[in-house]
């Protein structure tokens, strides 16, 4: 029971005892003597509405023993803060999502060799030095040093050096370093004074410089007087001009006469 009940039913017995029987009269003087007190003792009766609306929830709340833990209750229901909303953001969670640029998988980006061909040229000046991949939709020439492999979807033009690998459509190398593999789908050509670490692929080549690799051509090769050839060389058919040195085996194995047919060897 609440603090205000207790006064009202102590207030009520004392009238009764004062008041021994049901004289009303007494009854009435008592009640307008003691008015004014129990007027004063009273809190306004807004303040008993907003009383008696907390004890409505604090109530069910209370322990069956009561005592500390139901006076406990009260006050804490009387001093706790009204719990305050958190700010709703129009930018919520589902709302950034739906928003958000979608990530496009590795494999579905666009890389040049998905591009067409451009005329343009790029051109790696003398002096300067890469460390890195270098990819492009056009031509490119190279004067400086690259570090990386190399790959472009026009002509590739070497007089710097490459320490990489390098595809093209055509490649041409005039007092070049290259150390590592070329991949042309038209014509190599190897300069005077060019030094090439490595294997060439092609569909023709043309070599007055130094090669240290195979040499896999599908059409011709020539070997002009200036070249030195370490490697093997497999090709449609060859020419070796004289002066030329080469060191391995030549093949044409891609020539259109039937070699094996001729000697009968063929099964």
């Amino acid at each position: 029971m609440s603090f205000f009940k207790d006064f009202k039913e102590d207030l009520s017995q004392a009238v009764d005892e004062l008041m021994p029987g049901s004289d009303r009269d007494l009854a009435e003087t008592y009640d307008e003597q003691a008015a004014p007190a129990k007027k004063a003792a009273q809190p306004p009766q807004e303040e008993l509405n907003e009383l008696d609306a907390l004890l409505e929830k604090v109530e069910p709340q209370q322990s069956a023993a009561g005592g500390v833990d139901e006076k406990r209750s009260f006050f804490q229901t009387l001093t706790a803060p009204e719990p305050v909303a958190a700010p709703q953001h129009p930018k919520t969670a589902d709302y950034i999502q739906q928003q958000a640029t979608p990530i496009v998988p590795a494999q579905e980006q666009i890389i040049p060799d998905r591009l067409p061909a451009s005329d343009e040229t790029t051109v790696i000046t003398a002096g300067t030095a890469i460390h890195g991949d270098i990819e492009s939709t056009g031509s490119l020439e190279i004067c400086g040093s690259v570090e990386g492999n190399v790959s472009c979807r026009g002509k590739l033009t070497v007089t710097g050096a490459i320490t990489g690998n390098s595809s093209a459509e055509e490649v041409f190398a005039d007092s070049a370093h290259i150390s590592g593999e070329i991949i042309s789908n038209g014509t190599v050509k190897i300069g005077l004074g060019s030094v090439i670490t490595g294997n060439v692929t092609a569909n023709s080549a043309v070599v007055a410089g130094a090669i240290k690799g195979d040499i896999d051509v599908h059409g011709p090769v020539v070997v002009d007087t200036s070249a030195v050839v370490m490697g093997n060389i497999k090709s449609r058919s060859v020419q070796i001009n004289n002066g030329a040195v080469i060191e391995g085996f030549c093949s044409q194995s891609y020539a259109e006469i039937d070699v094996e047919g001729l000697f009968g060897t063929r099964k």
